[in-house]
């Protein structure tokens, strides 16, 4: 395929635009279906007189369906866009970016979404069903799944669509009270209802004091149940976060959040705000899974996506073990601009 790519960047570098414009027409149609072509007009930025010219030609081919409703994608459709993504990884270059990234940050397997999931929500969507692929070739046998929260897990969660009743899903830490769809609780309970598993809650708010979190202990047997389950997850599904934006959510107090971020944090991950080089300058208290649990997790899985995020998967990588990193096209490339200054 690289040869192929190579011909077509010296002979016919126009058919590669072409390639690229009807790719992104599939991929959100394919989102969106059934979608109209006015709305899909309007999402891609581009004028109705071209966006009509383009599916037209993709219903000619016999990959788009149209309808009262709007458009849809075939099966045949369907197929052609799986095809298509990966010749657009190649045509990015993002397979070998892969092997640069994982090296660099020791992870064993880099996957890169085309694209960037903080302009476009098709790419945030993507990046989900990408990491919800990953988690889904771990699945057939009895196991416990620790999810984080946040609208990419809910991504997550939303993108799984494979039957795997013998799965317990628990929330990976407290909640950070905000909205309740982002909640680890609820991310938690949809990943396992779309799994057609069982999953088990925890009641209870990140940041509490140590001795008010021993003291819900002590009284609940049943959270030392779900916190037990917790800590002996066989797969960790979690995303990644900007120390600053991290730190207010979970309402930290301002003095304290100044503090962390002169002391270098760059990077948020299950309560612990890391500076890129990987130390731990801060950790929020809480039951659940903290970054020194992961070297006794089967796998760990993180996902993030955007390039304001580039400098926070660096740190959240360097300070703990990852399996896999799903990243999306814009953070892969901020993030080689941190590793290889110079090259990128």
């Amino acid at each position: 395929m690289e040869m192929i790519i190579r011909l077509h960047r010296k002979i016919a570098p126009e058919l590669i635009a072409i390639f690229e414009e009807r790719y992104n027409i599939l991929r959100h149609i394919y989102h969106a279906q059934p979608v109209g072509r006015r709305s899909l007009s309007a999402t891609l930025d581009t004028g109705e007189r071209v966006v009509r010219a383009q599916v037209d030609f993709l219903k000619n081919a016999g990959l788009v369906d149209f309808s009262p409703l709007g458009m849809t994608i075939t099966e045949s459709g369907q197929a052609i866009l799986a095809e298509l993504a990966e010749y657009i990884r190649q045509l990015h270059g993002l397979t070998v970016l892969e092997q640069e990234i994982a090296q660099a940050l020791s992870v064993g397997t880099v996957v890169i979404i085309p694209g960037d999931s903080e302009t476009n929500n098709m790419v945030a969507k993507e990046l989900g069903r990408a990491a919800a692929s990953v988690l889904s070739q771990q699945l057939g046998r009895p196991l416990t799944i620790a999810v984080s929260g946040g609208s990419t897990m809910a991504n997550v969660a939303e993108a799984l669509t494979v039957s795997a009743p013998q799965t317990l899903v628990v929330p990976a830490r407290g909640g950070l009270g905000e909205q309740v769809e982002y909640q680890a609780n609820t991310v938690a309970a949809v990943m396992a209802n779309n799994l057609g598993g069982k999953y088990r809650l925890l009641h209870i708010h990140d940041g509490l004091s140590e001795e008010a979190l021993e003291t819900v202990l002590t009284g609940d047997s049943p959270m030392r149940a779900v916190v037990d389950r917790i800590k002996r997850a066989d797969i960790l599904i979690y995303s990644i976060g900007q120390a600053g934006r991290m730190a207010e959510r979970r309402g930290i107090r301002k003095e304290l959040r100044r503090q962390i971020l002169e002391q270098g944090a760059a990077g948020e991950a299950l309560g612990h705000y890391c500076t890129l080089d990987g130390k731990i300058v801060h950790v929020t208290s809480s039951l659940g899974l903290k970054l020194n649990d992961l070297a006794e997790i089967g796998m760990v899985i993180a996902v993030a996506g955007g390039a304001a995020k580039a400098a926070a998967i660096v740190a959240v990588a360097h300070a703990g073990s990852q399996d896999v990193l799903v990243v999306d096209e814009a953070a892969a490339r901020a993030i080689q601009m941190i590793i290889h200054p110079t090259s990128a």
